[in-house]
This record gives C-alpha cells, structure tokens and sequence, in this order.
C-alpha cells in the first residue's frame, strides 16, 4: 500500500473552547518509529476526557463541573497542569478510542501484522518509563482523530469480531475504565451502585458488573431507565433521590459532586468505593468518621494492568458485551458531536466516523 505524505484531521491547538479543535487536511502521515505500527483509522468515538483535556478540566485551578464551562473552555488555565498528567503539548490530535487496520510496521515488528483489524489500548505505560508513568493514547501521544496514527505494536490488540468499526471503537476507553474499576473493587456477586450510568463508562460498568454476577442498581434519569434494564441493571435510582442506607457492597462512581457523602452512607461496612469521574464536580466532603467507623475502601482507579484491555477484548469476541452507540458523525463534524455529547441526552457512546 502506498501511503500518501497527508491526512486529514482535527487538532486541537490549545485549551479552551470548541474553537480551538481545527480541521486540517494537510497533517504529515506520522510514520511508525521501531516497534510501533501505523494504523489507518477507521472509526472512533466521543469520551469525557476529550472535552475535560480541552478545556483543561483537570487544573487544580478548576473546582467545578465538567460540563458548566464545556462549550466555551474555563478560560485562564494554566498549561502546565490542565492536562491530566500536568502538560500538554500542543498541537494534538486526540481521540483515545481507535478501531482501524495495521498498515506499515516499524523496525522490529513482524510485517505479517500489517492488514491486522485491532483495538487501540488507551492507557499504558511507555517502555522504558518509570512505573507510575502512563501515557494516555490522544493526550500523552497523537490519537485517532485522523485518519492515520501510530502506536506501540504491543497496544493495538487484533480483534475478530463481526461488529463495525465504530462500535468496535465504542469499546476501548469507556470499558477499560469501566472494568478497571471493577477489578481494582474486585467485584463478585454483590451489590454495586453505579453512578451515571447511561454514559459510556457507566452503561459499560452496568454490562461489566452483570457479567461477573453481581446485582446492578443504577443511577439516572427516568428516561434512560428501560434502557439501562435492557443492559442488566435490576434497580434503578433517580438521580435526585435519596441513596439507600448500607446497602451496597461496591459504589463505581463517576459523579462526586455535592451528592457524594450519600454514596458513603449507601455502603455497608466493609464497603469498596471506587472513582474514575467527577462530572458533577471534583471537591467533595468527606467525613472521617463515616469512613472509619464504617471500615470502607476508598479506591482511585486510572493506571490499568495490560491484562484489562486483553481481558475486554475476549470479553468481545465471545459476546459478553454488546457496543451501545446513540449517533454517529464524520470526524469533520467533531464540534456537532461534542455539542451532541454535552446535551448529556444519549444513551452510551457517540461514534466518529474517520475513514471515509
């Protein structure tokens, strides 16, 4: 295959609002360095952590939601920490989801690879690097935003499976997290609270739990109530109701915000809490005493074992899991579907079609 010395894309050029992702089509095709493999992107899809690395959410400067200011950036960020590994260089290609097909192969990688469908693993740590460093794929490096990207070999993972490319890429980033909470609480057959269950983490956690047996009581939105029972949760909360006294085993959380001390109290002793979100808001109040009398887990879940992404990919191939995707749009039109995104009224994930 020849490859042309050009692609299009969306860059993003800096935080701040929707202004600042930019259609390029006259981006260098990144060639792959040894041991990496290019890849020609054919679909991925719309995460939170696109809009929060836009706008620069993850400053210690920004105390508020993650939607409030979504559209419009928070404005005055500091680019030395609103990235969540501090800085971010710019310009970026994001996209941390990526369902494409192996084109070239650099120094060291079998060429029989090229022409492999895979899944992209998001998150990992760069060879070579301290183990507490994690590259996120479309922050740390250049994602799948564009039509080509590179990766290290070992983290795009073939994948056989009838699906399409954009609900292949539904999968890679919302259910990593997803099942990276879970195996960090290390959940069996109890009872698992999920917050903010009909987005992509949450309706994946909701599939995730229900595979591993346990009881699925989620929180949303009347509207999305039938469909989150379609996916295997058994009790729905409100999300303006009051949460039952100790009756969970496990809280997957990916809300905080000013609600979160009832999460506590909904945990039996002994109970596990595990966090990958804030999108109502990261400043929390918590009281020691209902965290020590109650002898609770409290658990931050981002940094992932390679077997979690190996393990979702089996997870796909036999059935377990079924891709949830509201809309789709062409990567052109990234901004309408960040917009679509941000109106919180789809179920699961918004797709993004590159390749066309």
């Amino acid at each position: 295959m020849t490859l042309p010395a050009t692609m299009k894309a969306m860059v993003l050029t800096g935080h701040g609002g929707l202004e600042k992702l930019e259609w390029r089509e006259d981006v260098p095709v990144p060639r792959p360095d040894a041991g990496e493999v290019l890849i020609r992107v054919g679909a991925s899809s719309v995460n939170n952590t696109d809009v929060n690395t836009r706008t620069g959410w993850y400053s210690k400067s920004v105390r508020g939601d993650t939607n409030s200011a979504a559209a419009e950036g928070y404005g005055g960020v500091s680019d030395a920490d609103g990235a969540w590994s501090g800085a971010l260089n710019f310009p970026r290609i994001q996209g941390a989801d990526c369902c494409g097909r192996i084109v070239s192969v650099g120094e060291g990688v079998d060429r029989a690879r090229i022409g492999e469908r895979v899944l992209v693993r998001p998150m990992h740590r760069p060879g070579g690097g301290e183990p507490d460093t994690l590259v996120t794929f479309g922050s740390e490096r250049d994602g799948a935003f564009a039509e080509y990207t590179t990766v290290g070999s070992e983290h795009a993972l073939r994948i056989e499976s009838a699906l399409s490319d954009v609900e292949l890429a539904s999968f890679p980033c919302a259910f990593s997290t997803a099942e990276g909470m879970i195996q960090r609480a290390n959940l069996a057959n109890e009872r698992v609270l999920i917050t903010g269950a009909s987005g992509g983490v949450g309706s994946a956690a909701v599939q995730l739990a229900k595979r591993r047996g346990a009881h699925v009581t989620a929180v949303t939105t009347p509207a999305k109530m039938e469909a989150l029972e379609a996916l295997g949760a058994e009790t729905m909360i409100d999300r303006n109701d009051p949460f039952p006294q100790s009756a969970f085993h496990v809280v997957l959380d990916l809300v905080g915000g000013p609600r979160w001390p009832g999460l506590l109290d909904s945990l039996v002793p002994g109970g596990r809490y595990v966090t990958s979100g804030a999108i109502a808001g990261p400043i929390v109040e918590l009281d020691l005493r209902t965290l020590y009398l109650k002898d609770l887990t409290l658990i931050g879940s981002t940094r992932q074992a390679p077997s979690v992404f190996s393990d979702l990919v089996s997870y796909i191939e036999a059935g377990d899991i079924r891709p949830v995707v509201a809309e789709r749009y062409r990567l052109r039109e990234l901004r309408v579907a960040q917009e679509a995104f941000l109106a919180k009224s789809h179920m699961g994930k918004i797709g993004i079609e590159v390749c066309e």
